[in-house]
């Protein structure tokens, strides 16, 4: 089958570590870890799983800091390669296991990608998948599967940018008819949206900061409107068209990111009613500001920004995904004595009364803003031109993209 395959380089690697950030090209040409192949299929790895061939993949933020080699090395022993990236699938059931109940084939599932006990056949399952949160589970280096945290990240299962992959029956969650491939392919990062936004109830006269207007930041304005949030939000978006985005979702004002410290720090101090000081050393002081701030980039800037600009007393949700931030001052977190989450991936959601799983509640909130959500989807890229699907997500200024996909067995459109 033909896949966009990851295959480790340490030669490319360093390169890319090194030349990249200067040389942004560089991600998408020869030298990228990633490259379409033929390879065998990946095989069931017992008859409680099933085969799917994907008809929209999208490329998440992950997948862009793995492929510019801007990640994290601390994943590193809980993958194994070579692996097919791609956890955000819409796709077609073409094969089932023997002891599949729960789909048929035939069936347009999207998946859930956490690789946790139940998926692995891990008995007893560790306390986080005890308590629903496979996400978080132990068990990732055991099983019936190799290492991975998630599906895309695994060399035995196979991910959304091949021809086909498997999974368990647990990971795959039937979509609705009403519901076209392009809201289907956003209802796994919506749910981390989702994720994210239930871990605080902000009241009514509360301000909302929503730090970064990629994929993440917009599926995280539509969250929390989405659940009913009516509080004020101020988003900080880099080009225009995420302001656009950004203001039809939900946010109340737009705050830039770029240009000079103080000028941006005064801006931001401006929308929030916050006071911005100038210390003697070092970036602004910052005395008020966000009642709870969502940090969707969790870059240095970033992170060191919202602890400015989150009041005493206020919550720091940190939903992006962190590289290894340099230079973050952690005295505001501690002065203002903030409180800090972690959102990663999903759960089970003490704030709803059925107790679901974010991505149940993702899918049924996608009924009704799916018409508001399908514009961030890009037109559909082939495999084929993987290289300019990924320059198209390595600089969405020029692209506008919001949200790049492949079209895998389906025609685009």
């Amino acid at each position: 089958m033909k896949a966009l395959q990851y295959r480790r380089s340490v030669v490319r690697y360093a390169l890319l570590k090194l030349l990249g950030p200067g040389f942004p090209r560089l991600y998408s040409s020869a030298l990228s870890p990633v490259s379409l192949r033929d390879i065998r299929e990946p095989e069931l790895p017992t008859p409680q799983w099933a085969r799917v061939a994907p008809r929209l993949t999208s490329v998440c933020g992950s997948d862009v800091a793995t492929l510019s080699c801007q990640g994290s090395p601390y994943f590193a022993p809980v993958t194994s390669m070579p692996f097919v990236l791609g956890h955000e699938v819409v796709g077609t059931v073409t094969e089932v296991g023997r002891e599949v109940w729960s789909v048929r084939e035939g069936d347009r599932v999207v998946l859930h990608p956490a690789l946790g006990c139940r998926v692995r056949g891990v008995a007893p399952p560790c306390e986080a998948c005890r308590e629903g949160k496979d996400a978080l589970c132990r068990n990732v280096t055991r099983g019936d599967v190799s290492a991975g945290i998630q599906t895309g990240y695994c060399r035995d299962t196979g991910g959304g940018w091949g021809e086909t992959f498997v999974a368990h029956q647990s990971q795959l969650c039937k979509v609705p008819d009403e519901l076209e491939d392009r809201a289907a392919v956003l209802i796994e990062p919506f749910a981390c949206s989702l994720h994210g936004t239930l871990r605080v109830r902000p009241h009514r006269e509360d301000v909302i900061l929503v730090v970064g207007c990629g994929s993440i930041g917009l599926l995280t304005i539509a969250a929390l409107r989405a659940t009913g949030c009516e509080s004020r939000i101020v988003a900080v978006a880099k080009h225009e068209h995420q302001k656009e985005h950004a203001r039809r979702l939900g946010a109340n004002e737009l705050a830039p990111s770029g240009g000079r410290t103080w000028d941006r720090y005064v801006w931001w101090g401006e929308a929030l009613n916050a006071e911005v000081l100038k210390p003697e050393l070092g970036k602004p002081t910052v005395i008020g500001g966000a009642d709870v701030t969502f940090d969707c980039v969790a870059s240095s800037q970033s992170i060191d920004d919202s602890i400015r600009f989150t009041k005493s007393g206020g919550t720091l949700v940190l939903v992006g995904m962190p590289a290894i931030p340099q230079g973050i001052d952690w005295t505001p977190l501690w002065f203002k004595e903030l409180t800090l989450h972690a959102a990663y991936a999903y759960g089970p959601e003490c704030h709803d009364d059925d107790n679901r799983d974010t991505f149940g509640i993702a899918i049924d909130l996608m009924h009704t803003w799916a018409a508001k959500l399908v514009p961030l989807v890009s037109e559909p890229f082939d495999l084929a031109d993987y290289r300019a699907a990924f320059a198209a997500a390595l600089n969405t200024g020029k692209s506008r993209a919001v949200k790049i996909v492949f079209a895998v067995n389906r025609a685009k459109g």
